[in-house]
């Protein structure tokens, strides 16, 4: 029987970032990962032809190195071979009609491109730029801070002797305002518009949710300040990086370790896992859970599910998963030459979409249940600043649909036969990639014939890789402003303790949300002495 200070039950970024800083402090942690490898949501595998290095899911790092997360640990990840590569042209947004615009990390450059698409957007950005960062302690504290402690209550309270109560309540309601509107009332281009609205999907809402304005200006200020690097040779140097952090630091890692239930000991308090095949191993000091409250309630607690407390019971009832992602994998012979230009085949993360509008719709087809007509299509692209991931002169593109049903009802377009189960099938998968290969072959010179191969991931399958994502949900759960910050997961939920003493949830279902940031593992392996 083995023992140890923490045990960790899962290894994506925040259990991998909770296991370092705790190794940090001298703490024994064991990280338990029931696959056979370690990651979560990071994978890189050369799934189409040897050589090209795809990541299957999670590509673009923005928010870890932007996060106090790398503050902490970037320099040791960096001495184990972490490096980042970084593109100067970090996102864009490419329409039907071939019209395009691209962010580059010049302000003085994106001031200018916006002016020109329409007199007063290149100063209304930098106006909410300027207004961002002069905010940015206060916003990212809430964003990312420890929301049930005294220090967030200091530091609201700082904010209403600054702000006035009246200000205060003024900069919360201009919060919460919907991507749309703000859109709408801030830039008269509707190509600066479409250039912003697919971002929101990168954070789990729609043009119209509630804080959706709010994301769209803090990955603008984000991706300006740091593009959308990725990490060099792919996902996997991270992940490398962090097992020789942990490891070095006296801790351990387990993979194929499914763990079967929590073990309890003395006075209820967590004491251990027992695996599936009855191996039972021991934590002092307690255990920590990045899973979905349907795993962790549902399966893992599974012994005392009968004893949860009604407010638990009733939030997971009524928990919530989002929409669902699909991921679409192509080995190139050379790199893609967009119709529209040269500079487009740098940006790192291009959007094709018909804009706000076509954001919009898509997503609310998702919602219902429908196969969007004409899904919003990001495309990113790393070879073209990491050669290292694609044979030399060759390249691939890393796309992902954020807006694909976890359970369907129809196709908005009419076109394909949707299982009478409503559930993904190879078939409906490739047939659904297909209508996006079109929608790339109408921008792209000579498509089809660069084609060397393309694997498709649906939902079902990206679930399969992963239990975490329900239904192929990359976000932990809706992040609609019900089911976040303060109430994330449950309405009654306290940071990261839960109802069993020495038992601690983190994850994308825990605040600060999901997302490559690591917010949830640093801020409980921050808080734990």
């Amino acid at each position: 029987m083995s023992t140890y200070d923490y045990i960790i039950i899962g290894s994506g970024i925040n259990a991998l970032v909770a296991a370092s800083l705790l190794g940090k402090k001298g703490k024994k942690v064991l990280v338990v990962e029931r696959n056979d490898r370690i990651g979560g949501c990071l994978r890189t595998e050369e799934i189409t032809e040897p050589g090209f290095k795809h990541d299957v899911m999670a590509t673009t790092m923005v928010l870890f190195l932007t996060s106090p997360a790398y503050g902490a640990l970037g320099k040791e990840l960096e001495a184990r071979g972490l490096e980042f590569a970084h593109a100067a042209l970090p996102t864009g947004v490419l329409r039907p009609d071939g019209s395009h615009v691209v962010l580059s990390m010049d302000r003085a450059k994106n001031v200018a491109t916006f002016e020109a698409l329409a007199a007063g957007d290149g100063h209304a950005f930098a106006r909410e730029m300027d207004r961002l960062a002069a905010d940015a302690p206060f916003l990212f504290s809430l964003l990312g801070g420890s929301l049930w402690s005294g220090t967030m209550l200091k530091i609201i309270a700082r904010e209403a002797w600054k702000r006035g109560l009246r200000g205060l309540a003024a900069w919360f309601g201009e919060a919460l305002v919907p991507a749309r509107g703000h859109l709408e009332t801030t830039y008269q281009s509707e190509l600066t518009r479409a250039l912003w609205a697919p971002w929101v999907l990168h954070c789990g809402l729609g043009p119209e949710g509630a804080y959706s304005a709010a994301m769209v200006k803090v990955i603008g200020f984000a991706i300006e300040l740091a593009g959308c690097p990725v990490a060099k040779g792919g996902a996997q140097t991270l992940l490398n990086a962090f097992e020789r952090l942990i490891t070095d630091n006296g801790g351990a890692i387990r993979t194929g370790a499914d763990v079967d239930v929590i073990l309890d000991g003395a006075g209820g308090k967590a004491s251990g896992v027992k695996l599936v095949n009855g191996e039972v191993l021991q934590a002092s000091q307690g255990i920590i859970a990045s899973v979905t409250p349907d795993q962790l309630y549902g399966r893992l607690l599974k012994n005392t599910s009968s004893r949860l407390p009604p407010d638990v019971s009733e939030g997971l009832k009524s928990y919530r998963y989002g929409k669902g992602d699909m991921q679409i994998h192509y080995a190139l012979k050379s790199p893609p030459r967009w119709k529209g230009g040269d500079e487009l085949g740098k940006v790192a993360l291009l959007h094709l979409t018909p804009g706000l509008d076509g954001v919009s719709r898509a997503a609310n087809e998702c919602d219902r249940g429908l196969l969007p007509a004409v899904p919003t299509i990001c495309v990113g692209q790393p070879v073209s600043f990491d050669p290292s991931r694609a044979p030399e002169g060759k390249s691939i593109l890393w796309i992902q649909l954020p807006e694909a049903p976890r359970f369907i009802k129809g196709d908005a377009a009419a076109e394909l036969p949707i299982p009478v189960d409503g559930q993904w099938t190879e078939e409906l998968r490739e047939r659904f990639a297909d209508r996006v290969e079109r929608i790339l072959e109408s921008h792209i010179e000579g498509w089809s014939e660069n084609i060397i191969a393309r694997k498709a991931y649906s939902p079902a399958d990206l679930e399969k890789m992963n239990m975490n994502l329900v239904g192929g949900d990359p976000y932990g759960g809706f992040s609609g402003l019900d089911q976040m910050f303060l109430w994330r997961p449950f309405k009654s939920s306290v940071n990261h303790r839960t109802h069993v003493p020495g038992l601690y949830h983190i994850g994308a279902s825990t605040h600060a949300g999901s997302g490559l940031g690591g917010g949830s593992g640093f801020l409980l392996a921050s808080s734990l002495k």
